[in-house]
């Protein structure tokens, strides 16, 4: 008798009305919201505009979804193409089956197309959203739990999942191998912030540590699962997947960092434009109004002291000094021809 376990959903469609509301893709919705988001905040961090990672996100995010279903099927395709099976089946995304993969694979295409239309770099865009992506995923794989799939190994752990029985599965508790993967996610996230603040990741560097520590964790939890899949030499198909992938992203960084070190210092010139502007606007603006409000510093002249003649308390003591010293001047002058005068007078005698 298991004293604890995890229970899986009775169904996995709550019906509101006339709108199925279905658990898997709710949790798909709810991890594109929060990459956005949280890319969002990270793109403004390091100098973008707000609102442009949900821009170029419009064209990442449906290339993805098409992604992600092309890899499940082709890699599946007996679920939808053998004898038995309705091919119609393959456009049921709802009923669960995206690759990472092909979604990531694809969505990268999308987020070519939306960068180049907004002229920035994509590899500072998806550094940016690399943590977000993480924890996106994080959320998704909670739709595997409303569809009872994706489990591992029979076990009794007090942590094992509890199956019903369905089809294609058979009823009893296993590893929950979609939980393993979720909390994965969420330390890869917390990995890949970290280090970026520690190293300043740029160049799509952030982004290969994502796609190399998530690789890492999805071979072993593969290892685990039990649902049909094609193997290569002993091991699954997603298992080969992950190494080389593995492989490739940590080939990216090391090469990465030798050929462009560092961070991009701009990552959208348009905002710099923008701001600049600002700056520039406010200067302006307080420069004018200090012309049109005519307001003097201490010890500067006020416009029109001098043309309209008004004296204050003290100026009169002022002139009479101007005066005196006036007079003073006139007199040494009146000396000195005086002098002049006398001088030539006496040459003329002698």
């Amino acid at each position: 008798m298991d004293l604890a376990y995890i229970p899986s959903p009775s169904t996995g469609v709550i019906d509101l009305g006339p709108i199925p509301l279905r658990g898997y893709a709710f949790c798909i919705i709810i991890g594109v919201f929060v990459a956005v988001w949280f890319g969002n905040k990270r793109w403004v961090a390091r100098g973008g505009r707000a609102g442009t990672v949900a821009d170029i996100a419009v064209w990442a995010v449906p290339f993805g979804l098409v992604g992600g279903r092309l890899y499940h099927v082709i890699t599946d395709y007996q679920l939808y193409f053998s004898d038995g099976e309705n091919w119609v089946d393959a456009f049921k995304i709802w009923q669960g089956g995206l690759g990472i993969w092909g979604a990531i694979a694809l969505g990268a295409v999308g987020a070519w197309i939306g960068c180049r239309r907004r002229g920035i770099p994509l590899p500072a865009w998806a550094d940016a959203l690399a943590p977000g992506i993480a924890v996106a995923q994080a959320c998704g794989r909670w739709g595997n739990w409303f569809n009872q799939e994706l489990y591992g190994r029979a076990t009794d752990v007090p942590w094992a999942l509890k199956i019903s029985e369905g089809p294609n599965r058979v009823a009893g508790t296993y590893h929950p191998t979609f939980l393993y993967e979720s909390l994965w996610c969420i330390g890869v996230a917390v990995l890949v912030v970290w280090a970026d603040r520690r190293f300043k990741l740029g160049h799509g560097r952030a982004f290969a540590l994502y796609v190399a520590s998530y690789c890492a964790g999805r071979a072993w939890i593969e290892y685990m699962r039990v649902d049909e899949a094609h193997h290569i030499l002993g091991l699954r198909l997603n298992v080969w997947t992950a190494l080389i992938v593995f492989v490739l992203a940590v080939v990216y960084i090391v090469i990465s960092a030798r050929v462009r070190p560092g961070r991009e210092e701009i990552v959208e010139p348009d905002a710099v434009e923008a701001a600049d502007a600002a700056d520039a606007g406010g200067v302006e603006d307080a420069e004018s109004g200090e012309a049109e409000s005519g307001e003097t510093k201490p010890g500067e002249a006020k416009p029109g002291d001098a043309d309209t003649g008004d004296a204050k308390p003290g100026d009169a003591k002022a002139n009479d000094a101007v005066a005196s010293d006036d007079s003073g001047d006139a007199g040494v002058e009146s000396d000195a021809q005086g002098s002049k005068t006398s001088g030539a007078a006496e040459t003329a005698k002698g």
